[in-house]
């Protein structure tokens, strides 16, 4: 598996460097078919801030960890993956999973993140992702977005083909969104 490690307002240390590979390596356990991870670790106000993110065949799965160290923080993430990679293996062993039907065509997402400006009435955007609505049941989607540790995901439907948002309300009960065409 290949790893990604970035610093930012840290110095990159060999030890560091093995911590996470060492931890990545023990994550892998978990994954049918290993991807790439991406580890992101950076200092904020005395907190040591590490966010782990691995791609694994369909699914992506992210974790976060913030401590007054960061080997503890770079724990702290890795285990919350192994949690949800347990978690989803048992959701899948108890589900029967859907197929992907061959007439799927692909849908390209665009998210966008955008910040008030105070003096001004329009907003900026701060951030955009572009990536592959997936076609899935609900139920997938649902694992999918507490793989992510998100707060919503965006996916096709299976059956309708429909653009959905599943979402995670304030009161912790989930939402759906479904778009259908005009």
């Amino acid at each position: 598996m290949q790893v990604n490690i970035t610093f930012r307002h840290l110095e990159p240390t060999e030890a560091l460097k093995e911590h996470v590979k060492a931890k990545v390596d023990h994550i892998q356990r978990f994954v049918d078919r290993p991807g790439e991870a991406h580890v992101v670790l950076h200092v904020e106000n005395l907190s040591h801030h590490a966010e782990i993110t691995m791609k694994a065949g369909a699914f992506s799965v992210r974790g976060r960890g913030k401590s007054d160290d960061m080997y503890a923080s770079i724990d702290a993430a890795a285990d919350k993956i192994e949690r949800q990679l347990k978690k989803h293996k048992e959701r899948v062993r108890d589900h029967k999973a859907t197929l992907i039907p061959k007439d799927w065509i692909p849908v390209d997402i665009r998210h966008e993140i955008h910040e008030e400006q105070s003096e001004a009435p329009s907003s900026r955007v701060v951030s955009t992702s572009k990536f592959q609505a997936k076609p899935m049941s609900l139920d997938e989607a649902i694992v999918q977005m507490d793989l992510l540790n998100s707060r919503f995901y965006v996916f096709q439907e299976t059956k309708s083909h429909a653009i959905n948002v599943v979402y995670r309300r304030d009161d912790g009960k989930l939402g759906v969104i479904e778009a259908r065409p005009s």
